[in-house]
């Protein structure tokens, strides 16, 4: 009898997240992503609990209304500036920017447009106000061991960092 997905299992997953107006494939994970299922918010409420008793070897599909997960897009995200006001390393599409706040809050901003005299930055979410299907293959169901549960996913200690992947935010 095959493993299933329940609280304390080690899990690895693979997914895409798929626009359901436009058919765009807006994110592709195939680096397995690894967590130890109701010890950490890795994945959106909805979606762990779609996992929930399913097996190594299973495929879900599992729809996401964007706007209830991070909310509705905000337009005063968006700024534009002449791009001779932003330091160089910050001058390619794709690149995140952590912006503090009056109040002190650190809020990531995405590199979304340039030209050669404009540079547009988007506070937003990137899945802000989009309806998508996240669709999750499980490769792993197994039980976690102390030091994966301490840490809600793989021992730290033992990631090849060459191996990891960036999410994009």
């Amino acid at each position: 009898m095959s493993e299933t997905i329940q609280n304390n299992k080690f899990v690895e997953i693979t997914y895409t997240v798929v626009d359901q107006k436009s058919g765009e494939v807006l994110s592709a994970i195939e680096f397995p992503l690894g967590y130890v299922h109701g010890q950490n918010d890795v994945l959106a409420p909805e979606v762990a609990e779609q996992l929930e008793g399913k097996s190594a070897g299973d495929t879900i599909d599992v729809p996401i209304d964007c706007n209830r997960l991070f909310g509705p897009r905000d337009e005063t995200l968006v700024f534009t500036d002449r791009t001779e006001n932003v330091p160089e390393e910050y001058r390619e599409i794709g690149t995140t920017i952590a912006m503090e706040n009056d109040k002190g809050e650190i809020q990531n901003f995405i590199v979304t447009r340039m030209d050669d005299k404009t540079l547009t930055v988007d506070g937003n979410n990137p899945l802000c106000g989009r309806d998508v299907v996240f669709t999750l293959k499980i490769l792993t169901v197994r039980d976690a061991d102390e030091k994966e549960i301490e840490a809600g996913g793989a021992d730290p200690g033992e990631i090849d960092i060459d191996d990891a992947l960036m999410l994009p935010i």
